[in-house]
């Protein structure tokens, strides 16, 4: 064995030994109470949120009642489109998914 390779592994088993150190200072502080109480914390936060699942009938009678008047559906203008996406991912955002179920029923494909 070189004089580099015994180099290299003792710094190695340095650079371990710190990590875990830090680690350990990072996280140790913490106590299973305090993450218990923050875990609740953000559940309580989730489940204050408005949660709209669009009834189908509703969306259908949104649907017909666009085509009736005549609308064209417009190309998407929200922050909550992806590429990738189906209007699926829009229902938390009720008008938006509404809006994207119209589009899709006249065009037939989801918006670019």
């Amino acid at each position: 064995m070189n004089l580099s390779m015994v180099r290299l592994g003792v710094f190695s088993l340095i650079c371990g030994i710190y990590y875990l150190c830090a680690v350990g200072n990072i996280y140790g502080g913490e106590t299973a109470d305090e993450m218990k109480r923050m875990q609740e914390q953000l559940n309580n936060q989730i489940m204050s949120q408005p949660f709209n699942v669009a009834d189908e009938a509703q969306v259908r009678a949104y649907i017909e009642g666009a085509q009736k008047r005549g609308e064209v559906p417009q190309p998407y203008t929200g922050k909550h489109w992806r590429p990738g996406y189906t209007c699926t991912n829009l229902r938390p955002y009720y008008q938006e998914y509404l809006s994207c179920r119209y589009y899709y029923s006249y065009y037939g494909y989801y918006y670019r």
